[in-house]
């Protein structure tokens, strides 16, 4: 029963990062015809560059999904199902936490310069990304320092 149960997991797992990378090739197709169309049919210089600032955050996302759907493929479909070891949970979890955090503070940057074209009311939002960002990083390194015993 074991084996049936970690077969289909690992069939569902592998099913579930097919499906994100597809979504994230769909999005990254949708940014580029996005510029495309703004480099010729854009009537104004700020519309263009509003589009590549969007695409630049789409593209963000995509490289997020792609990097989830790959650790995903590595850690459920490729290796055994269980975290034998703390030090191996530690390790999975700072992966995810690292990707989430270079996710948000590239795309609050984007979102800077894409405030700073606009008005400068809308940083805010950028801000507390940039922020957020700011405070998983540290939240990783107390994780990391309270957890560090483990591997010794």
């Amino acid at each position: 029963m074991k084996k049936i149960f970690d077969f289909s997991s690992t069939i569902l797992y592998l099913f579930a990062s097919l499906t994100l990378i597809l979504i994230a090739l769909l999005i990254l197709w949708w940014s580029l015809h996005e510029i495309y169309l703004a480099f010729y049919n854009a009537s104004l210089h700020k519309e263009f560059i509003l589009t590549m600032l969007q695409s630049i955050g789409t593209v963000i996302i995509t490289v997020a999904i792609l990097d989830i759907s790959k650790f995903l493929i590595e850690e459920e479909v490729f290796r055994s199902k269980e975290l034998r070891e703390a030090k191996e949970a530690r390790r999975t979890l700072t992966k995810i936490m690292t990707i989430i955090a270079i996710a948000v503070s590239i795309e609050g940057l984007v979102y800077i310069f894409k405030a700073g074209t606009e008005d400068l009311r809308l940083l805010i939002y950028p801000s507390l990304l940039i922020f957020t960002s700011v405070l998983v990083t540290v939240g990783l390194g107390v994780y990391q320092k309270l957890t560090s015993k483990i591997e010794e």
